[in-house]
């Protein structure tokens, strides 16, 4: 018999249905205050036979409804509503159209290593705010890694998380069996390393097709968890590189004295592998735009949230040597930073100055709409990339991002001129 798919969920247009589990089911839905789709889990613990099952969903939704507008991360699925009414309760939630990495598990649909990579990336710098704010996931499996349209990550489904804030009973010893840590298993008590573990499996299967540890009964894969070591990824995969082999098996160690102390350090590890990854030189992906960023001067101070939202609103620009960038007498309606490379100031072809990785150009009143002409000619001396960011832009964006630009450039600007010689103009 076909699902019946109700009209409305609260004050939202139900649209279709994507998906349903063992205590919840979930729909496409219309949000009009915010113009978009949404996803709605509808968690249904009452139609769940057995007291501790029902009692594990309510608790489920009570851990998701509890960290609503908590987690703001722009690899982290965003809560935005929470409501208990009689029997029904739902989450409404950011809506992510590509679909789980599930799709990318089996060995004839594996991702190219160096978006997996990035993937995991993202993956890494999202567990690493959820750990900043006391959240240990807990249920890191594919089902739960999303992609948007734009080729970015989600994680999803907090449900079984714990943190240190909770009001209410949690939940211990859930998660998935084939990602679950030896200390889950054992029911010790867990840190963000549970994490650590869970993601390395998922690592192992989109690297190899199969999951690290796969036996014919719930006790005989326990076992194999708590006592073996898996094979390497390159036993399955001979072309992966060998770096790969050491950070998947030093995520799935059974000690956690072995494992990466942070996701930070698990996140420079991924980092330092794209140069042997050979990723296109026409282009920059993400994760190499995040490293960029969070290595320049002028992003000192910005938290991951706001870097996120600098890269979703700037421009990024590879250009070569040689290339004219601003003209004199043109307009210019923001800054460009230099994430690499050195660029030539000059005036009616005179050399005035170089500037070099980590140094910006442009309007100093960048919020002018319309910007202002400029006085001086900007001409990369060296293979450049660019990040441009526009005074419309930037309007646009969030509060909290718009002041540490404020404080940024204002900071940035005392600094070059108290280096400037008395009466100085370096033309920028």
């Amino acid at each position: 018999m076909a699902e019946s798919i109700p009209r409305s969920i609260g004050k939202y247009p139900v649209l279709s249905a994507l998906g349903q589990g063992a205590t919840s089911r979930v729909y496409l839905a219309y949000d009009r205050f915010r113009s978009q789709q949404v996803a709605i889990k509808v968690v249904q613990a009452g139609a769940v036979p057995g007291d501790e099952a029902r009692k594990q969903a309510q608790s489920a939704f009570l851990n998701e409804a509890a960290l609503a507008g908590k987690l703001q991360h722009p690899h982290i699925v965003a809560i935005h509503d929470a409501v208990s009414e009689g029997a029904e309760n739902y989450i409404v939630m950011e809506y992510a159209d590509g679909g789980t990495l599930e799709q990318f598990c089996r060995h004839d649909n594996l991702l190219p290593v160096d978006r997996l990579v990035e993937l995991m990336f993202m993956a890494s710098l999202a567990l690493n705010h959820a750990h900043e704010q006391g959240v240990i996931h807990c249920d890191i499996k594919p089902a739960n890694l999303l992609l948007c349209g734009n080729d970015e990550l989600k994680i999803s489904d907090f449900g079984a998380a714990q943190y240190v804030a909770a009001a209410h009973t949690q939940l211990s010893g859930v998660g998935s069996p084939l990602y679950m840590s030896p200390e889950q298993i054992e029911d010790r008590r867990l840190n963000h390393q549970t994490d650590i573990y869970s993601l390395g499996a998922v690592m192992y299967q989109l690297l190899t097709g199969r999951p690290p540890f796969h036996g014919s009964s719930r006790e005989s894969l326990l076992y194999q968890i708590l006592q073996m070591d898996p094979p390497p990824p390159s036993l399955a995969r001979p072309d992966l590189p060998p770096e790969l082999d050491r950070i998947v098996m030093r995520a799935l160690a059974k000690n956690r004295e072995e494992r990466y102390a942070d996701w930070r350090d698990f996140a420079r590890e991924l980092e330092g592998l794209f140069g042997n990854l050979k990723l296109p030189d026409q282009d920059l992906s993400e994760a190499e735009r995040f490293s960029l960023v969070c290595q320049l001067p002028l992003f000192r101070g910005f938290g991951e949230a706001e870097i996120w939202e600098a890269l979703r609103i700037g421009t990024w620009q590879r250009l070569r040597e040689g290339t004219t960038i601003i003209r004199e007498g043109e307009a210019c309606p923001g800054f460009f930073v230099i994430a690499a490379g050195e660029v030539v100031v000059s005036r009616e072809g005179r050399p005035l100055d170089t500037l070099r990785e980590g140094q910006f150009f442009g309007d100093v009143l960048y919020f002018e709409a319309g910007g202002v002409p400029r006085e001086t000619t900007m001409t990369s001396a060296s293979p450049v990339v660019l990040l441009g960011v526009s005074a419309e832009a930037l309007r646009r964006a969030s509060a909290a991002c718009q002041v540490q630009f404020d404080r940024a450039l204002l900071r940035m600007l005392v600094n070059r001129v108290e280096r400037l010689p008395q009466g100085g103009d370096d033309g920028r």
